[in-house]
């Protein structure tokens, strides 16, 4: 019995790896795969998710569409001059959401030690926030780079801190 098991766990593993390799050639077989690669805390899954979701993310208008869309942005409470933020709406797509969020928790936990502007910009959030609002405020500010080098077609490039554009 436990051969058997080992088996079938063999013939599993060889199983992912084909698949990883198919995610891996169809990620790098097009231009906008290999521009969501350079992403940091993006790798071969979510590149290929989101590539196969939103294409060059030309079904919308802007980078905060594309936010609201995945359900990363806060819901918003105002009436008169008080205006309150809640959570996360939840009502976009909830895989890659989800994706996204993972990716972003890994950035966002080795942030320490990075000095790329992602990941001092996390680290100053973390003074103040909790560890999973800080990754869900990385999983949103990830999805509008996302959309914005998808639409200019441009990979990703760490700018120093000092000329980063806050998003």
């Amino acid at each position: 019995m436990v051969i058997d098991m080992l088996s079938e766990y063999k013939t599993t593993i060889n199983r992912l790896k084909r698949i990883e390799k198919q995610l891996t050639e169809f990620v790098d077989g097009c231009e906008s795969g290999r521009i969501l690669l350079s992403i940091p805390g993006i790798g071969v899954i979510n590149a290929s998710a989101f590539l196969a979701s939103i294409d060059k993310g030309q079904a919308f208008s802007s980078s905060k569409e594309f936010a609201v869309w995945l359900g990363l942005t806060p819901k918003q409470h105002a009436s008169g001059n008080i205006s309150k933020m809640g959570g996360i709406t939840k009502r976009g797509d909830r895989y890659l959401r989800k994706q996204l969020i993972h990716g972003a928790r890994a950035l966002v936990s080795r942030a320490p030690k990075s000095s790329d502007p992602l990941a001092l910009w996390a680290m100053k959030l973390r003074v103040t926030k909790p560890f999973n609002k800080v990754a869900v405020a990385m999983a949103h500010r990830l999805a509008r780079l996302i959309w914005v080098l998808l639409t200019r077609q441009e990979h990703y490039r760490a700018m120093p801190a000092s000329l980063e554009v806050s998003a």
